[in-house]
């Protein structure tokens, strides 16, 4: 049976079928050539920061715990994943440090086997209590982290994310830089009035502790959906700002990474870019997502979304004898894919779900 995307907030054709038959063997290929081997696991929505470009700091509304999907769902859904090529599972949030057994989740995922070998787990975190966590992750078999700071000054840290946790970020990030987690990378989004004029003391900052810095332009992804691109910071005006104090040298071989990479003044470090909106990166695109009350996307700007817990929770469904039906769903998803997420085109619609609702 041929899966029919959920669509959130607006009405869009089946996608499924508009590109013929849905494949039901090889790779998770999409229509565009794209072979898929990244799954971004969101573990809950919620997050001890409270972002002003993210969410509201009061009047959220959570998703229903119930509605969250258990770790046994979760290594149920990335065996079938791995088997289908997945390489990498990230997790992410929400803030996925909240989720009270995330050790069991790292643990479980890395012991997975691909086609390839054992998968890769890597993290997406604001690093509020990864000190305390690290040494147990680690020896889950966590073998990747991205660590999230917008602004290296404590005040405009607690004004940006209405919470005065700068210490335990710094905390977070010197433990990190102690360990053999490598590369590291600190991720900034960079933001008109806000942390434009620190952009190189953030790099230099991720210098010092052997990180590698990444900007990323502010997506239309906000829950209050006040997002802007008049004010928001370019790609250009990143690395105009960046080359006035280092020479920066492209860094080639990007292959489906999100992230273009310059070399600072001949290396050894470098920083990165993402420009989702000026420079989309689409047409590599490797990356699907599994949100944190199970629903696969294929792109972080869908409207539609292909409900695993039907297949999950529906009545006769038996742990362990589903794995047929939920591959045929991930090859849906794969299949209704998108040549590009149209931010720059004027019938683009921003998701109803803000990102701490998709997964980072």
């Amino acid at each position: 049976m041929t899966a029919v995307p959920v669509v959130i907030g607006v009405r869009t054709p089946d996608v499924t079928t508009a590109s013929g038959a849905v494949p039901t063997s090889g790779a998770l290929v999409d229509t565009h050539g794209r072979v898929h081997r990244d799954l971004r696991i969101s573990l809950t929505d919620r997050c001890s920061l409270r972002c002003t470009y993210c969410m509201p700091e009061q009047g959220n509304e959570w998703l229903a715990r119930a509605s969250i999907l258990s770790t046994d769902e979760i290594v149920e859904v990335a065996e079938v994943a791995a088997a289908l090529g997945i390489r990498t599972f990230r997790l992410t949030g929400g803030e996925p440090l909240l989720r009270a057994d995330i050790v069991d989740v790292v643990r479980r995922i890395a012991r997975i086997e691909g086609e390839d070998g054992p998968v890769e787990v890597a993290m997406t975190t604001n690093g509020i209590s990864l000190a305390k966590k690290l040494p147990d992750l680690i020896a889950a078999g966590l073998t990747r982290l991205n660590i999230s700071i917008d602004t290296v000054d404590r005040q405009r840290f607690a004004d940006l994310t209405r919470r005065d946790r700068i210490e335990d970020v710094f905390e977070g990030i010197a433990a990190a830089a102690a360990s053999e987690l490598r590369p590291l990378k600190l991720n900034a989004v960079a933001m008109r009035g806000v942390n434009d004029d620190e952009l190189p003391d953030l790099v230099a900052f991720a210098m010092g502790v052997g990180a590698q810095l990444r900007f990323i332009e502010q997506m239309p992804l906000d829950a209050g959906h006040t997002w802007d691109r008049s004010t928001m910071v370019t790609r250009e005006e990143i690395l105009e700002k960046l080359g006035e104090r280092w020479q920066l040298d492209p860094v080639p071989g990007r292959g489906g990474a999100p992230a273009e990479k310059w070399r600072i003044d001949g290396g050894p470090h470098e920083v990165g870019v993402i420009a989702s909106v000026t420079a989309p990166f689409c047409g590599a695109c490797d990356r699907l997502r599994l949100t944190a009350d199970g629903q696969f996307r294929n792109c972080l700007f869908s409207n539609a979304e292909y409900d695993l817990t039907a297949v999950m929770r529906s009545e006769g469904s038996v742990p362990g004898h589903r794995a047929d039906a939920i591959a045929a769903l991930l090859r849906s998803c794969v299949h209704g894919k998108l040549p590009g997420h149209a931010i720059n085109d004027p019938s683009f619609l921003q998701p109803a779900r803000g990102m701490n609702a998709i997964g980072g």
